[in-house]
């Protein structure tokens, strides 16, 4: 690691670590909370929260069945593995965002200095995904809302009870949130779709505590599964259901405190409490319905006021999380109409082009903005086309599940887990001159930040014996050291990982379209 080096090679030419470590720690540390200030302004919670309900959609009904087809001990193994897996890509993400200008980070400019030539693939591979997923929270809301209409009032007819009417109503809702420019602004929206997510756990956990439906309860499998290909079918639910990478860039960039420890949280806290809630859904409704359970668990309830407020807490949740799918889909088609393949090869190749130490370092330019927003105009222009042409096809098409099924199998998978692998593998390598260039000055300062306090203590208990001192600080930078090699390694294995899953899930799709 270049860090590494520098510092080996300080150490080794001066006998020690600097003495002025702890005051250059404190200036880098305030200039670093001034310019967060100016660039981030979201609070921890409000990150959490945005995160939390990207990850948690719909889906979440769907736990009970995959877990029928695994067996609760396998299906347990298998939520918690997808949440440990998914939870290490949004980590490195966090780790590459500090590579970039602070508020700038994006798929798009991460594969500027890694992968320029295939940045368009990987943006376009996002812009489709997003697509579609918010296409099928607007069918949802059209297949769910005449029901709900009439589980409170049977005799209802006319257009409240057709599909195109309620796409039309709630689309007029969710608008004026998909104009909003800062994800943040998002919070109270998602305020709410977490609430209609607590009421859902609650109801499946009410009806599991009450019993009432243990007369239509099939068979329990605690530790045998269905067979392979059942299960396989429903690992793609699980992996997918993680799925929040395309909004995790926006987060880093809003967080008003973007330090290791602090974003870290965000991902373990998101992640952790997503997991919690799938863990504690499908075990509970699939020892409801055992092997009976179906796809949408709340469907299978008696009809009930409770069961009615239910599908209409799914209607709000993915009405809400639907701005959550255009802002990224408009970052990555903002970045597909930006990209020149000849001006990206120039400049990654010329080195009279390079950039320099201090735009790297993330030290911005006062005279120009640190972030390449887009202008008005293109902004509304960009988001009334993905506005417009979801509500089209929306209106058009009643059934997306085949083409969802492998948007997400390659849409997903690259998000999740091939490309930050890919990405951190490409840009920690101590042979990459952007390593070399934007890790040193910005690690040292990480190194600082963490070992401020230790050191002084050690500085201060050391006094007078310089031999210990080194000792103890070289045995400090091999740990680090050894902790960035085996990150780089794990980074590389997510990466293959990704690509075996999307093979998995492409097979597994290819095999049940065929069979159907």
């Amino acid at each position: 690691m270049a860090s590494y080096a520098a510092i080996t090679a300080y150490t080794s030419e001066h006998g020690s670590r600097p003495a002025s470590a702890a005051s250059v720690s404190r200036q880098r540390s305030q200039r670093h909370k001034k310019e967060s200030g100016t660039i981030g302004s979201a609070s921890w919670l409000s990150s959490v929260i945005n995160l939390l309900n990207t990850i948690v959609g719909a889906g979440v009904l769907a736990m009970p069945s995959a877990l029928s087809h695994m067996g609760i001990l396998l299906g347990t193994f298998v939520i918690l593995w997808a949440g440990l897996t998914a939870g290490f890509g949004l980590y490195l993400q966090t780790r590459c965002a500090r590579y970039l200008e602070r508020g700038s980070a994006s798929f798009f400019a991460l594969s500027q200095i890694t992968y320029p030539n295939a940045a368009v693939m990987f943006d376009a591979a996002i812009a489709i995904k997003c697509f579609g997923v918010g296409i099928s929270y607007l069918i949802i809301i059209g297949d769910l809302m005449p029901g709900v209409v009439k589980g409170f009032n049977e005799e209802v007819e006319g257009f409240l009870v057709q599909r195109r009417f309620w796409i039309t109503a709630f689309m007029l809702i969710v608008i004026p949130f998909s104009f909003l420019r800062r994800l943040d602004s998002l919070k109270y929206t998602s305020v709410v779709a977490l609430i209609s997510i607590g009421y859902l756990v609650i109801l499946v956990v009410y009806h599991f505590a009450a019993g009432d439906t243990m007369s239509e309860r099939g068979d329990i499998r605690f530790i045998e599964w269905a067979g392979a290909a059942s299960t396989l079918s429903s690992f793609p639910v699980i992996v997918f259901a993680y799925t929040c990478h395309q909004n995790m860039f926006s987060i880093l960039n809003e967080i008003k405190d973007n330090s290791p420890l602090r974003t870290t949280s965000v991902v373990t806290a998101s992640i952790g409490s997503a997991g919690a809630i799938y863990v504690l859904v499908a075990i509970t409704g699939y020892l409801s319905f055992g092997n009976n359970v179906a796809g949408n668990i709340v469907a299978q309830y008696i009809p009930s006021i409770a069961s009615t407020i239910g599908k209409a807490a799914i209607v709000v949740l993915v009405m809400f999380s639907y701005p959550l799918q255009v802002h990224p889909c408009r970052a990555s088609v903002d970045a597909v109409l930006k990209w020149r393949p000849s001006r990206l090869r120039s400049s990654s190749t010329s080195p009279s082009s390079s950039p320099s130490r201090s735009s790297l370092l993330g030290k911005r330019n006062t005279s120009r903005p640190a972030r390449d927003e887009m202008g008005e105009a293109r902004f509304a222009a960009i988001t009334t086309v993905i506005v417009v042409l979801s509500y089209i096809v929306a209106m058009t098409v009643s059934s997306l599940e085949k083409v969802l099924a492998y948007v997400g199998s390659t849409g997903s998978t690259s998000i999740s887990f091939i490309l930050p692998g890919l990405f951190y593998y490409k840009i920690s390598s101590p042979h990459s001159p952007h390593h070399q260039r934007l890790m040193k000055d910005e690690d040292d300062e990480e190194e600082y930040a963490e070992d401020d306090d230790d050191a002084d203590g050690a500085d201060e208990g050391t006094t007078g014996r310089e031999g210990g001192k080194q000792a103890w600080w070289d045995l400090r930078l091999k740990g680090r050291h050894w902790r960035r090699d085996l990150l780089r390694k794990l980074s590389l294995a997510l990466a293959i990982y990704g690509l075996v899953v999307m093979v998995t899930c492409l097979a597994t799709n290819t095999f049940f379209v065929a069979a159907h």
